[in-house]
This record gives C-alpha cells, sequence and structure tokens, in this order.
C-alpha cells in the first residue's frame, strides 16, 4: 500500500508542485482545496485525489478529517502549505492588524487545526510526518521591516513545529518547518526560483527516514537560522 499525504493549498503554486512530486514519489496524495471545482481540476492533473477544505473552518477540517479517515483510515504524511497575505505593502508602524488576524487564521491557525484534526489518523501510521511550509522570511536572525502579516504569522508557524516536534517525539512523528526560497508563483511574483525546485525540499521533508531530523527549519535540506 502507498503512503497517503494531504496537502493543503494543494490546488495553486507550491502546493500543487508538490502534489505532482508526491504521486510521481509513488504517493497517494489528497489535494485539499477551498474550491471544489478548482481542486476536482488540478487533482485530475496531477493523479491526486480531491478534497474540499478550508483550513480555516472548523467544521471544513472535521468533515475532511472524516473522509480521509472513512477512505484511507489513515495518514501517513500532512503538509500545510495553504498560506496567504505577501504583505508587501505594510509596515510594522502602521500595519492593518483585519489583515494580521485574517492572515493568522489561514497561515498559523490553520496548520494548528489541520494537526489537531488529523493526529489521531497520523498516529495510526508507523512513519508519519508533519510539514510546515514556512519562510526564511521568518527567521529572527535576519529580520527587518516589511511584510508584518506575513512575516509574524510565519515566525508563530515555526514555533508551533517546535513544539509539536517536542510534544510528538514519543508518537516518533516527524515535524519540520521547510522554506522553498523565493519561487516564481502567484504569491511569490516573477522572478524566483522555479517552482519544482521550491517545492522539492517540501517533498524531502515528506520523505525523511525514521532517523531525519525533527523540529528544524530547512531550505533544500539544509538547515536555516531561527
Amino acid at each position: 500500500m502507498s503512503d497517503i499525504a494531504l496537502v493543503t493549498g494543494g490546488n495553486r503554486g507550491i502546493g500543487r508542485e508538490v502534489c505532482r512530486q508526491l504521486v510521481e514519489h509513488g504517493f497517494t496524495v489528497v489535494l485539499g482545496a477551498r474550491s471544489e471545482e478548482a481542486g476536482k481540476t488540478v487533482a485530475a492533473e496531477v493523479g491526486a485525489l480531491p478534497l474540499l477544505l478550508d483550513v480555516t473552518d472548523d467544521a471544513s477540517v472535521m468533515a475532511a478529517a472524516a473522509e480521509v479517515a472513512e477512505v484511507h483510515g489513515r495518514l501517513d504524511v500532512l503538509i500545510n502549505s495553504a498560506a496567504i497575505t505577501y504583505d508587501t505593502w505594510q509596515r510594522a508602524e502602521t500595519a492593518d492588524l483585519a489583515v494580521v488576524r485574517a492572515a493568522a487564521e489561514t497561515n498559523l491557525y490553520g496548520p494548528w487545526r489541520m494537526v489537531q484534526a488529523f493526529l489521531p489518523l497520523l498516529r495510526k501510521s508507523s512513519h508519519a510526518r508533519i510539514v510546515n511550509v514556512s519562510s526564511e522570511a521568518a527567521s529572527l536572525t535576519g529580520m527587518r521591516g516589511g511584510t508584518p502579516a506575513y512575516n509574524t504569522t510565519k515566525v508563530a508557524l515555526n514555533a508551533l513545529t517546535r513544539m509539536l516536534a517536542a510534544e510528538l517525539r514519543p508518537d516518533r512523528i516527524l515535524v519540520n518547518s521547510i522554506c522553498p526560497g523565493w519561487v516564481a508563483t502567484d504569491m511569490g511574483g516573477p522572478g524566483g526560483r522555479p517552482v519544482a525546485e521550491g517545492a522539492a525540499g517540501i517533498v524531502w521533508a515528506a520523505m525523511l527516514p525514521d532517523s531525519g531530523p525533527t523540529g528544524g527549519f530547512f531550505r533544500d535540506g539544509r538547515p536555516l537560522p531561527w
């Protein structure tokens, strides 16, 4: 039986390419998308299974977990890829906090909500992995001003990664944050690296051996400073 991987925000950008690469590696991929139509279309294109999923909605997440449980009985890999609001127009000193709150619902509470809902299914796997798609913009070491909604919510996501890695270590569930780099997507804009290159580091984390790292922050398989 192939491993079961669920990718949030799987109908576009990094998420779509992660789904495609995981299918190539032999995974059964569940492609989560807020739009039922878009999810079905892209899933058919990459060879995945569509799943209606809005990570900001408790009922949607619980319904998705129930569907995965019914169809597959377990989950081996959860990839939290869905993200919004690269707010280059804002500065922290004048930021619209409503924008920050909205970003947090997807970028922080979304992954948190997903982990809580899918943890029973991850615990049924013999080698579960949780991959949180983060950004080097969340590194406190080199942080400057700008993009406050995006940066602060990704910093918080990294903190969540560290806590979950420690708490789930007894369950042998590996939890890591991955930066795909500046990628040429709708969010990243033109000029970035090819999407396939950014996605490869996420797939690397999904396929770590049991002896692999947990609680880390990586790009292209190499550690990043927190």
